[in-house]
């Protein structure tokens, strides 16, 4: 049989029979052999052991399409970040690194601005302009009253989606909201492995159609952009791209030089000052890190 690992919690993998089945697995040796380790996001074949307690063995990992570091997943066709209009304040720059982190790794971004409704009409325009300028494709949505989600459905359709964002923004409502089973398969599952349900701290798909996962992360509070080097960070930043032909030395890092075309655009209004700013800060805190 063939299905999805939809979570991985102390050696025992959960399989998704991509119907309506969770199987919980063990990897078999020939993985560790061969220095593999199954990821949430594998897809995979598995052997049966036991239909009633629905047990089985994992016994190959199907070629994976892209890889993530954070968080630790496979096969993810695109992310979408959710933070809230207001209540809480959105943190963009925290927003700004987790864009960085997909765009290191090829992975499409949406974002998903939640809480519509508590936000004015001037806040929720101002946010949109900023990250559609830099390219990335905006929803806003209530979870709570249900605008925006027949959108966001369509979104995800036929896709394994990363859902990520910090604590607060409604990112556990929408998901409930897009999956309602989504409690259910995660209660049924804990109830089965009777461990580590409120200390594990991971990573899980939930099954929502056919072809379509939604995987749901911690939290976050943080994200460190560890692996750049300085000079590479203006690369992760689609909307300075149209500028840098008219930055007046090549290898123009956007900070310090008179004649900049990145910096005139700032300026200008043609790149937010938001992103700019955020810019500025990751970038003398990679070049102060790569110093020590």
């Amino acid at each position: 049989m063939t299905g999805k690992i939809i979570k991985g919690i102390a050696g025992f993998y959960y399989v998704h029979d991509r119907v309506s089945k969770v199987y919980e697995c063990k990897a078999k040796g020939i993985f560790r052999n061969r220095k593999i380790k199954p990821l949430v996001g594998d897809d995979v074949e598995f052997t049966v052991l036991d239909e009633k307690e629905q047990t089985g063995n994992i016994v190959d990992i199907l070629e994976r399409k892209n890889q993530l570091i954070r968080p630790a997943v496979a096969n993810i066709d695109q992310a979408m970040i959710v933070f809230a209009v207001t209540d809480p304040e959105p943190n963009l720059n925290l927003l700004d690194r987790f864009l960085i982190t997909m765009e290191m790794q090829n992975v499409p971004v949406v974002i998903c601005f939640n809480k519509k409704d508590l936000g004015t009409e001037e806040k929720i325009s101002a946010l949109r302009a900023v990250y559609e300028a830099a390219g990335y494709p905006v929803y806003l949505t209530d979870a709570k009253s249900g605008e925006g989600l027949s959108e966001i459905k369509d979104l995800l359709r036929g896709k394994t989606t990363a859902l990520a964002g910090p604590s607060g923004v409604g990112k556990s409502s929408l998901t409930n909201e897009i999956q309602p089973e989504a409690g259910m398969e995660t209660g049924t599952i804990s109830e089965k492995i009777k461990r580590g349900r409120h200390t594990t701290r991971h990573s899980e798909l939930f099954f929502v159609e056919q072809d379509t996962f939604v995987m749901d992360t911690p939290g976050f509070s943080s994200i460190y952009v560890e692996e750049l080097k300085p000079e590479e960070l203006s690369f992760y930043f689609p909307e300075f791209e149209p500028f840098v032909p008219e930055c007046r030395f090549l290898g123009c890092v956007h900070v310090g030089e008179r004649e900049c075309g990145v910096k005139t655009a700032v300026k200008e209004g043609k790149i937010a000052k938001s992103r700019y700013e955020n810019y500025r800060l990751i970038y003398e805190e990679l070049k102060n890190k790569r110093r020590y």
